[in-house]
């Protein structure tokens, strides 16, 4: 792992919908462009319809302003009902990890989201993040959080506000 500040946002939701049917959406990598905001041109390059399973390629295209910037992430892991990661092959970020969780819960499906991740450029990239990264990040799962739960049932009371922290790159 590179070293450096790493991050770290985490963020939950409960929904009212039914386990099976939260994880069959987010199993569907051609399902990110409902959740993402729009002024993030998200665009998915690898064509449809992408198999979820560990060593998944999947390509997208973001845009960081005016700038179009490939992403490409792999699948890591993948237990069918429960969770998925991604990880960051090539991208925007010098490190990117993002695991998604799913458990049922009384009257619907709590869903979890981790994500660590290194701005690149170093000291820079520090700088970038506290002025740019940080409130695009929540602003992207603020609005995730409210389309979901218009998809989903549930109230934006259901979920936790993304938080993020830091931790040496390491993990500590």
């Amino acid at each position: 792992m590179k070293s450096g500040q790493m991050y770290i946002l985490k963020t939950s939701q409960r929904v009212s919908a039914k386990l099976e049917t939260v994880f069959s959406f987010f199993s569907k990598p051609e399902n990110l462009a409902t959740i993402t905001p729009a002024w993030l041109g998200f665009n998915i390059l690898t064509p449809s319809p992408i198999t979820m399973r560990v060593g998944a390629l999947i390509d997208y295209e973001i845009k960081l302003g005016p700038v179009p910037t490939h992403w490409r992430t792999m699948i890591t892991n993948y237990e069918p009902g429960e969770s998925f990661v991604d990880e960051q092959l090539s991208g925007p970020y010098s490190f990117w990890h993002h695991s998604h969780g799913f458990e049922a819960i009384p009257g619907g499906t709590m869903l979890h989201d981790e994500i660590r991740y290194l701005p690149p450029f170093g000291t820079l990239g520090r700088l970038v993040h506290a002025l740019m990264i940080k409130r695009q990040l929540l602003g992207i799962f603020r609005h995730r959080h409210r389309v979901i739960a218009d998809k989903f049932g549930g109230f934006l009371e259901d979920y936790t506000d993304p938080a993020i922290t830091t931790a040496d790159a390491s993990g500590q």
